[in-house]
């Protein structure tokens, strides 16, 4: 039961993801940026065919080679842990982590590159999507779990 939850949540991010990269396309295309706070953020259109900053730019085959692996290795850690209550925000990480690649990956198959659109402009930032926001949450929530919370259940189990 717990892995269709995971799935339909997967499902619906990846969802809200290709909807938010659609109103890109078909709105912001066209007319290329839109100032929503003015010296804070703007929706500007970009069509980026590396990774994180632009890195792999063009080399769309090994991009979506390493996306592979990652997402077979987030669904076997993610069918591996535990089935305690206590994972769960672990879980919630890696539905994150997988949603975000797959929702990018989506995009280098059928447009051959990822969409982005949010723009800080109040600092020097890469323009970037949803899928990115989820992969960047989902990374930071594993890491302080991992840091954090894990890491104090051990140090339980060794002092019982």
């Amino acid at each position: 039961m717990m892995w269709v939850l995971s799935l339909v949540a997967v499902l619906v991010m990846i969802g809200l993801d290709q909807w938010t990269k659609y109103l890109a396309v078909t709105q912001l295309k066209p007319i290329d940026n839109i100032t929503v706070l003015d010296g804070v953020l703007d929706f500007t259109f970009v069509e980026n065919r590396g990774v994180a900053f632009g890195m792999l730019s063009g080399k769309k085959w090994i991009i979506l080679l390493m996306v592979a692996v990652i997402v077979a290795i987030l669904v076997y850690y993610f069918m591996t842990l535990p089935k305690k209550k206590e994972y769960n925000l672990v879980r919630v990480a890696l539905i994150m982590v997988l949603a975000g690649a797959v929702g990018n990956v989506i995009d280098r198959i059928f447009r051959g590159y990822v969409v982005d659109f949010f723009e800080f402009t109040f600092i020097q930032w890469p323009v970037f999507n949803v899928a990115d926001i989820y992969v960047v949450c989902g990374v930071i929530l594993l890491c302080v779990l991992m840091l954090f919370v894990i890491r104090e259940d051990k140090e339980k189990k060794k002092e019982e």
